[in-house]
């Protein structure tokens, strides 16, 4: 990362006392230049007031209260725009229990001075998941050539959700018209910054499945994706992608 320009990792959380601290700590270390929001959905585990009380200690950690449990998707466009409001260079998207790992963001850091958008994926140099049941694993990785094939959309990863965007891609999205959550969140927010022409570049990363705290998947947020791949690809044909 160019010297002056700074960077900001969004964890939108609900219920991640057990990890929120670890890896607040664990994210700063990789360069002084980072800063975090935590986008926390009035946890009932306290998770938010932990955040509060690192962010008092800490200037480069930064808290963002809603009132109730809206989903992944309205997370990460209220933290879009707090980190376009607050002038960072970078933006992240990142999950708060470890499955994506800290030690990855400097390769982050190093692709995007080359491209627009940076996706972690698990599915370009094989099948990289640890800890996952063969059930889940396939799932996810069918969903994926699903996705693929339906959309169009040129990554072997759709689904993932570590990525880092300029944030002038993000400032190009019309962010309130997109309503999804869940796994079809990150497949259309992919697909409208390839539409618009920016410069998509995956790169290797290893999932691990949470140690601590309960997982967020459910069959909702499957069913969703199922569905609306279709929807997504009508909207492209229509060119209202854009």
């Amino acid at each position: 990362m160019n010297d002056g320009k700074r960077a900001l990792i969004i964890f939108p959380t609900y219920n991640e006392r057990e990890n929120i601290e670890e890896i607040i700590g664990a994210v700063l270390k990789q360069d002084p230049r980072i800063s975090v929001l935590v986008v926390d959905d009035d946890s009932p585990d306290g998770t938010g007031q932990i955040a509060d009380r690192l962010a008092e200690a800490n200037p480069r950690i930064n808290v963002l209260h809603r009132g109730r449990k809206e989903g992944l998707g309205r997370a990460y466009i209220a933290g879009f725009k707090w980190g376009i409001k607050h002038g960072f260079d970078f933006i992240f998207e990142m999950d708060a229990d470890f499955s994506h790992g800290p030690e990855y963001v400097p390769d982050f850091l190093r692709a995007i001075e080359e491209y627009d958008l940076v996706l972690g994926s698990r599915y370009i140099s094989g099948v990289n998941v640890v800890n996952w049941p063969m059930s889940r694993l396939l799932l996810s990785y069918f969903a994926n050539v699903y996705t693929r094939v339906v959309t169009g959309l040129p990554v072997r990863d759709g689904t993932g959700g570590f990525k880092c965007f300029r944030r002038e891609v993000l400032e190009s999205l019309n962010l309130d018209a997109i309503k999804s959550n869940g796994y079809i969140f990150q497949i259309e927010v992919s697909m409208r910054v390839w539409k618009k022409g920016f410069r998509l570049k995956e790169i290797p990363i290893v999932f691990v499945d949470r140690q601590m705290g309960a997982s967020k998947m459910s069959k909702k947020i499957v069913r969703e994706a199922i569905w609306k791949v279709w929807y997504l690809r009508l909207m492209s044909i229509l060119g209202k992608m854009r």
